[in-house]
């Protein structure tokens, strides 16, 4: 029997989460070689890393979390979310399943814990951006709920098109 579990990852978990987060900037790259420049603006290699190395403090209780899926017991996908802005919203980063743990409902679990653990911490509303070519995360975004909403960044414009924001709201919990 397999099993999914979707916890919060300490600080033992870091490394995988990198590892997936880079799985995460690959599969952008690949989805995007018709958009130059795109993966290198907003993903350039050494900012990332850097940004890797902060993602404790990015998402630091009790504002934020990451979040580890482990499908026996291999880590297979991640998530994470911090405050936004106005009060009560939350963005939610980062949302990856490793492409040999596709199609068992890692990403669906992976955003369904993170809307219920960021309603548990007191947000009203979750917001993310993607990009048009990741299609199979706008279906599953869909299926959750989420709208699209106007953009809560100002995005590059010539990056702007190939951009999607949506939001949801919170049910408390």
């Amino acid at each position: 029997m397999t099993e999914l579990v979707v916890r919060r990852a300490d600080a033992a978990d870091m490394p995988k989460i990198e590892r997936l987060c880079w799985g995460y900037r690959a599969l952008l790259a690949e989805r995007s070689t018709d958009i130059p420049g795109l993966v290198d603006h907003y993903y350039a290699e050494a900012a990332y890393a850097a940004m890797l190395a902060d993602l404790p403090r990015l998402h630091a209780r009790p504002t934020g979390d990451i979040l580890i899926a482990e499908h026996d017991a291999a880590a297979v996908g991640c998530a994470m979310y911090y405050p936004l802005g106005p009060a009560g919203v939350t963005e939610i980063k980062r949302v990856f399943v490793d492409p040999g743990a596709r199609g068992l409902g890692t990403g669906r679990a992976l955003m369904t814990e993170g809307m219920r653990r960021a309603a548990a911490d007191g947000y009203t509303r979750m917001v993310l951006d993607t990009m048009v070519h990741l299609t199979e995360a706008i279906a599953l975004y869909a299926r959750l709920g989420f709208a699209p909403c106007a953009p809560f960044y100002e995005p590059e414009p010539v990056f702007a098109p190939h951009l999607r924001f949506f939001d949801i709201a919170l049910e408390a919990a």
